[in-house]
């Protein structure tokens, strides 16, 4: 679904489009950024599992600020933190321009405001339950184009600098370097994906290689192996670092900064987003936790059977518990009304901030590893949105069999 609703009528009216999504890898400036604001919220988790944390990165050249608002019990060296991250990341080498022990790493970090500390506290402030961090909408999108209930494109992007991620650090191909990018554009015929259209790749490489032999081995050993074949033919086009050279990349060439890209992290365009970025915030923060029930609900409703796609909105007030309201949405793809599709997910999923940090178990030190690869369609042990364990109880509720 994409994002303007005017969009979303004239596609599905037409019986061809085409759609894009793209991804980058985790040596992206910008997700530097956010695997550096996650990986201080795991360490502040991992010893305080009620740490409050609100930090935000930027990176450029040797430089990285570390930002924001942190009420916790840990002791944690927020510096160190930083270069571990930056030399996990594949920052490891001074030619490429950003060193994780050269670099000089600024922080500031202050307490959360009390007046917002009352109210995601409970029993302080107006309301005695745990209210929400702040106030916002987040949405959670499913649909059944791929096994993983994700839309095609950003799927596909996904996988590409997933690959390029591996080739790198598996060293199969030893000149590529941290940086990178893949987008994808999916021709659709009556809703449905039928062809890949245009791949393209960003390769940030070493100095040396050719050209040529870059972009064969780059759509060779990275394209070739994780796109269905059954969707490249001989019209499918490819771009390979289509300015003829990326050997300036990540924080020397590009400043990075949390939470610049939200599209990325979601659903690649297809789906609407609330605005609010995910990294380097607590579960107290429905930006996050919220965006990830939304998710949640919204695969199992598809999982379920009972509608093809599915949108789910949820909207909040600061320092109140229950969402203000809580939107379905399935395109006409519904078994059964969405009205009873709403009342159904609003008795079945607790959407109160302390009932979703409970059910999906987010008090954990398990966020770094969303900083990069996307947040959703990933079926990992820890990212416990993604289960479809309560289809069985959905179709009871709707009356299926």
């Amino acid at each position: 679904m994409p994002q303007n609703k005017s969009v979303v009528n004239v596609n599905c009216d037409m019986r061809s489009y085409l759609f894009t999504s793209e991804s980058v890898t985790m040596g992206h400036p910008d997700k530097v950024a956010d695997h550096i604001s996650d990986a201080v919220l795991d360490a502040m988790l991992a010893q305080d599992p009620f740490s409050r944390v609100a930090c935000e990165t930027l990176v450029k050249s040797d430089m990285v600020v570390i930002a924001g608002e942190i009420t916790s019990k840990a002791n944690v060296n927020i510096a160190e933190v930083a270069r571990n991250t930056i030399k996990e990341i594949g920052y490891d080498d001074p030619e490429m321009g950003f060193h994780y022990d050269n670099c000089a790493v600024l922080v500031a970090v202050s307490r959360q405001s009390p007046d917002i500390s009352q109210g995601v506290t409970e029993g302080q402030g107006l309301h005695k339950e745990m209210g929400a961090g702040d106030q916002g909408l987040m949405f959670g999108y499913a649909c059944n184009e791929t096994p993983e209930l994700m839309p095609m494109p950003i799927h596909l992007a996904h996988k590409l600098t997933t690959r390029l991620e591996r080739m790198r650090q598996t060293k199969k191909l030893p000149w590529l370097r941290p940086d990178g990018k893949s987008q994808v554009t999916v021709e659709y015929e009556d809703g449905k994906p039928t062809r890949i259209h245009t791949v393209l790749i960003a390769a940030h490489h070493s100095c040396g290689i050719k050209y040529r032999e870059l972009r064969e081995q780059i759509i060779e050993q990275v394209v070739k192996p994780v796109m269905p074949a059954r969707l490249l033919d001989e019209r499918t086009k490819y771009h390979v670092n289509a300015t003829g050279c990326f050997e300036l990349g990540g924080p020397k060439a590009d400043c990075g900064l949390t939470g610049r890209k939200i599209i990325v992290d979601t659903y690649g365009g297809w789906g609407r987003h609330g605005g609010g970025c995910f990294s380097g915030k607590d579960p107290t923060k429905v930006d996050r936790t919220a965006s990830y029930m939304c998710r949640y609900v919204a695969k199992n409703v598809v999982a379920a059977r009972l509608a093809d796609c599915c949108e789910i909105q949820v909207s909040y007030a600061i320092g109140v518990a229950k969402p203000l309201s809580v939107l379905v949405n399935t395109l006409g793809t519904a078994q059964i009304s969405e009205t009873k599709i709403s009342r159904i997910v609003s008795d079945l999923f607790p959407l109160t901030p302390k009932g979703m940090i409970d059910h999906l178990n987010l008090r954990r030190p398990i966020f770094a590893q969303t900083s990069y690869g996307g947040h959703f369609g990933r079926n990992l042990p820890n990212f416990t949105w993604e289960k479809t364990d309560m289809v069985d109880k959905l179709r009871k509720a709707a009356g299926l069999k």
